[in-house]
């Protein structure tokens, strides 16, 4: 440890002096007392400070539930370059390997070099890009740490829930090395694919929306990723745009796919296998991740497997947690699914879907209502996180008894996106102004007691005895408090991967290509089409 320097855990008192830290550190993207004070007391959270000559000169912190992630760390400017950043990062490290977790995550911008330079040095690596993070041009870098087994190490996180925290480091560091281009595929004429290895080393390609994915897996060993966004072109619509979403892809496919080949340190013609999404999703999208992917497997002679898009979010959950137990059920919440499903090896036994809208769908209907940003959801589950969930009783869609007869695990969001919308246009007609953090918390406690419970429910009447939660509607800070403790209560195993792998993204379908290989799956054919409403019934669409 750095002579001197003393760690102690944080608390409220210290909340005027660690705003300090944060204006001096991060400016203009800095949490204010009432930010802080909320950080210290939150569930899962630990903070620690650290003292240098009889003052706080730094602070950091990580969430601890699920993966660890390393959420932020600053040092006052005149107490830089002195390693205190390194004294905190470690302290938080052994914090996570103390949970019996076995990697951890955090994300720094991709222009902090001195921060990059010291998460490198204690053992981290590039794993991915978060495109937009910090805000419009201000992209992340998501680095990942793999703990040993001594660990006095790294260990696992999720992804950071605020957007600030880029670290300081005490050395000025070698700038990241530029990405290089990948191999141009050479075209083999009839290609014959060579039988694939028990750990193969699958590229995953995923566009079924607004996302370009690529992501490099071996086995379930999650080796590097590239991602894009063209969320930022659809904000202004309050949607999104497919054929503007379809040319984001064109552009972006070349860029990812080489990112991701660069992080994992691989070329095209090591790849054992093809993954691609092949529905459901937009038809345009599809198309332009199918037409690539195929492109590859004829170049590099290589099988190529279709995915269903939904069941990957599902089986992404493996690079953080191993394989999935024989008998899995699986919730996959996103902005356009919302079902439950038994996970059997390769067979998919499609067990609850929603009737109408999806839970994301609901939550993004409500954030225009409310005048929020673009997709509404993750701005709706902050706001919840400060308000009252018991303040308003909105209804629970398809719980009364006569519903649960005819639909034990299906779900029904319209209704209550009915009720919530009446209650603000109530309030807009009387000029009353809306307690939007206690309506936020209240709509979210409506959608999550319902996941939940028939999540729940369907466990008991499968008999089984893990559930994995997936998709980009995971990331709901209600929702996974609340289906962890549900299962701690009835006995069950809960899987939830990091943030970084809930949303779409190339990871998740290379995972799910790996796993149609490991359970014996046949590639597809090449004339694989998409298919823009594929059913959950199969992991891959050759599947019969």
């Amino acid at each position: 440890m750095n002579p001197g320097v003393e760690l102690r855990r944080a608390g409220v008192g210290d909340v005027p002096t660690l705003v300090e830290i944060e204006q001096a550190t991060f400016q203009a993207d800095a949490w204010n007392a009432e930010m802080v004070a909320e950080e210290l007391t939150g569930q899962g959270k630990y903070y620690i400070v650290a003292q240098l000559d009889g003052r706080v000169v730094g602070f950091a912190g990580i969430f601890l539930v699920d993966d660890p992630d390393i959420m932020t760390i600053g040092v006052l400017p005149d107490y830089r370059r002195r390693g205190i950043g390194r004294v905190m990062a470690e302290h938080l490290i052994r914090e996570a390997a103390g949970t019996g977790a076995s990697q951890v995550f955090l994300e720094v911008r991709e222009t902090n070099e001195p921060a990059i330079a010291l998460y490198r040095s204690l053992g981290f690596t590039p794993v991915r890009q978060r495109p937009n993070y910090y805000g419009p041009g201000r992209h992340a870098t998501v680095m990942r740490l793999h703990l040993t087994p001594q660990a006095a190490s790294p260990a696992p996180t999720s992804r950071s829930p605020e957007p600030h925290a880029a670290p300081q480091a005490p050395e000025p560091p070698p700038a990241l090395s530029a990405p290089q281009t990948a191999p141009t595929p050479q075209r083999a004429p009839n290609p014959t694919p060579n039988p694939t290895p028990p750990t193969p080393l699958v590229l995953g390609i995923e566009t079924s929306c607004d996302e370009t994915g690529a992501g490099i897996v071996r086995g379930f060993e999650l080796l590097g990723e590239g991602l894009a966004s063209s969320v930022e072109e659809h904000a202004r619509f309050g949607g999104v745009i497919p054929e503007i979403a379809s040319r984001a892809h064109v552009e972006a496919m070349v860029p990812v796919l080489n990112q991701a080949l660069q992080r994992a340190g691989v070329a095209l013609s090591d790849l054992d296998a093809i993954a691609v999404t092949a529905g459901p999703g937009l038809m345009g999208s599809l198309t332009v991740g199918l037409a690539t992917a195929k492109a590859l497997a004829v170049a590099l002679a290589k099988p190529l497997y279709g995915i269903n898009h939904v069941v990957a979010h599902a089986l992404a959950d493996q690079l953080v947690h191993g394989p999935l137990p024989p008998r899995t059920m699986a919730l996959v919440v996103s902005g356009g699914h919302t079902s439950l499903m038994l996970i059997e090896g390769a067979t998919i036994t499609p067990i609850g879907a929603t009737l109408d809208d999806a839970a994301g769908e609901a939550f993004d209907k409500i954030g225009r209502l409310l005048d929020l940003p673009y997709p509404g959801g993750p701005h709706i589950d902050r706001l919840a996180q400060q308000g009252d969930r018991a303040a308003y009783h909105f209804p629970r869609g398809l719980t009364r008894r006569q519903d649960l007869e005819r639909h034990p695990f299906d779900f029904s969001f319209s209704g209550l996106k009915t009720a919530v919308a009446r209650q603000i246009e109530s309030w807009m007609d009387d000029a009353v102004p809306i307690p939007t953090a206690d309506l936020s918390a209240s709509f979210s406690a409506a959608v999550s007691d319902v996941l939940v419970s028939k999540t729940v429910a369907a466990c008991r009447a499968f008999d089984v005895d893990t559930v994995v939660v997936g998709g980009g509607f995971s990331a709901n800070s209600q929702l996974r408090h609340q289906i962890a403790q549900a299962g701690e209560q009835a006995g069950l195993t809960v899987r939830i991967p990091p943030l970084s792998l809930c949303t779409d993204n190339g990871a998740m379908i290379a995972a799910a290509g790996a796993h149609a290989i490991v359970h014996g799956q046949p590639p597809s054919a090449l004339d694989l089409g998409a298919d823009s409403s594929l059913p959950t019934t199969h992991l891959t669409p050759t599947t019969t």
